[in-house]
């Protein structure tokens, strides 16, 4: 099965989750969890990325923990591997926060700021020093020179200097996170500050040494699956993008996972879109300048950590997943229920939800595949027990929701759709600047996403955009209208 794996991180998360599923499989999971890094980074292996064997060993030690859904920074160093599987066999549910730092894989990047080059030309027109607000840019000795006391990083001087002679160093972690959320200790490694975070996995995909990690909780779902316990998978619509398969054969490829059963979160998207359509109808007749759509985590938890004048905008409706695992509930009461996800962000939702147990990545699940040998592309085809439409399995794709809840508005009911195809500082700019004013000028009902191009573009996603939207495309063709009676009446 080829998944598309750009980063050599993505191969080494990968390779850890295959070995620690073997291991889970094993007659004895805590020694061979302990021999992971030993056996990846063996005695006469030549280093490739770090100083010697024994600095790549004790960070795909790291890697090993956070596949076990442990924090790196609440576990001792000296604490034995070994010890660290037990524990997690006994626990009875998964840690609280969803990310934790690789300190040993962290790089320790310099500090982010901007800086004149040697190519400087100390230029008569002056356009850095005339451009900076702070005084931050003086001339000394015919160069341009900053003081980093007055300068704010704003980055103008480095748009307008005609010779590129300014430079900016980033940080990517920092850069990347659109709340500030992580920045570096004070021994100048990364620390997420979960007060602020809001999950939205923008680290995770920016840090090139991939020291920001998920904690799995696959270790979690195979115990259950172990002990014969009836374990239920929901499936968000960004998943029929990922693997070579059709959406049938990837139902069956679940299954043999150990899964009991396969829904697709795209029937709760069916309730959340006839649900939010309603709201919006009877908002802008009671005189609303505007709402926001609130299916993406990511976006909930920036409205309620960072944003709290947008709240009475945010939609009332429930998510796709919670509507999805209220279902599986009422008709399996006694069900384990595991959420696939493209994002970190559903982990947060999930813990909030008692109907949600645990939160699988695609990186989970793809590794899952490979460990057990299973084919996705050569699996029989099985039916879903319940008809999705082609709208809710849209919802996958920047400007899906939004085109989901106008279908079923009034035509004479005027509709702008506005889509935030991506949460960053200058989106969530906007965004405050409408909680503000009271009205968004650009239209009246608002998509935001936290991932560029939606759920596709999820930071654990296995396949490239384009051929994972390719392959929803075809099936969201091959499903019925939202305005079909099949539909309708499901």
């Amino acid at each position: 099965m080829a998944i598309n794996t750009p980063r050599q991180t993505s191969h080494l998360k990968r390779e850890i989750l295959i070995r620690l599923i073997k291991a889970f499989l094993s007659d004895n999971f805590p020694e061979n969890a302990r021999l992971i890094p030993y056996q990846m980074r063996p005695k006469d292996y030549e280093a490739a990325y770090r100083c010697c064997v024994y600095k790549e060993r004790a960070i795909l030690r790291d890697r090993t923990i956070a596949g076990l859904g442990l924090s790196i920074e609440e576990t001792d160093d000296s604490t034995h591997m070994a010890e660290l599987a037990e524990h997690v066999l006994a626990r009875t549910e998964p840690e609280e926060n969803p990310l934790t730092v690789l300190q040993t894989a962290c790089k320790g990047c310099v500090p982010s700021r901007i800086y004149v080059t040697d190519l400087c030309q100390g230029c008569v027109a002056r356009p850095c020093v005339n451009t900076c607000k702070f005084g931050a840019i003086s001339v000394k000795n015919g160069k341009s020179v900053i003081d980093p006391e007055k300068c704010k990083n704003c980055g103008m001087c480095v748009q307008v200097c005609p010779y590129q002679a300014i430079a900016k160093i980033i940080v990517p972690c920092e850069n990347a996170c659109p709340v500030g959320a992580i920045a570096k200790d004070e021994n100048g490694h990364a620390r997420i500050d979960f007060d602020k975070c809001i999950s939205c996995g923008k680290c995770v995909s920016a840090c090139p040494f991939g020291a920001v990690h998920e904690k799995s909780q696959i270790i979690d779902v195979l115990k259950h699956i172990k002990a014969g316990k009836k374990v239920i998978a929901m499936v968000a619509p960004a998943i029929f993008g990922q693997l070579p398969c059709s959406p049938k054969q990837l139902k069956t490829a679940i299954q043999k996972l150990g899964f009991a059963e396969v829904y697709e979160v795209a029937q709760g998207a069916d309730v959340t879109t006839k649900t939010e359509a309603k709201e919006f109808e009877e908002r802008l007749l009671k005189g609303a300048e505007f709402m926001t759509t609130s299916c993406c985590a990511g976006y909930n938890e920036l409205v309620d950590k960072h944003i709290s004048e947008l709240k009475p905008f945010r939609s009332d409706t429930k998510t796709p997943l919670y509507y999805t695992a209220e279902i599986v509930k009422k008709e399996h009461p006694d069900a384990i229920t595991v959420f696939f996800s493209p994002c970190v962000a559903k982990r947060k939702e999930a813990m909030k939800n008692d109907n949600i147990d645990y939160v699988l990545n695609y990186e989970e699940v793809g590794a899952w595949f490979i460990a057990l040998n299973i084919k996705v592309e050569d699996c029989d085809e099985s039916s879903f027990k319940t008809e999705a439409s082609a709208e809710a399995r849209n919802y996958a794709v920047t400007g899906g929701v939004a085109n989901a809840v106008k279908t079923l508005l009034p035509e004479e009911l005027p509709v702008y759709p506005v889509v935030i195809d991506g949460l960053n500082k200058q989106s969530i700019r906007d965004l405050k600047k409408y909680a503000k004013n009271g009205v968004c000028e650009l239209g009246n009902l608002i998509e935001v996403m936290a991932c560029t191009g939606g759920c596709l573009g999820g930071n654990a996603t296995v396949n490239s955009f384009k051929p994972a939207l390719k392959q929803l495309t075809n099936y969201v063709k091959e499903s019925k209208s939202l305005k079909s009676e099949e539909i309708s009446e499901s």
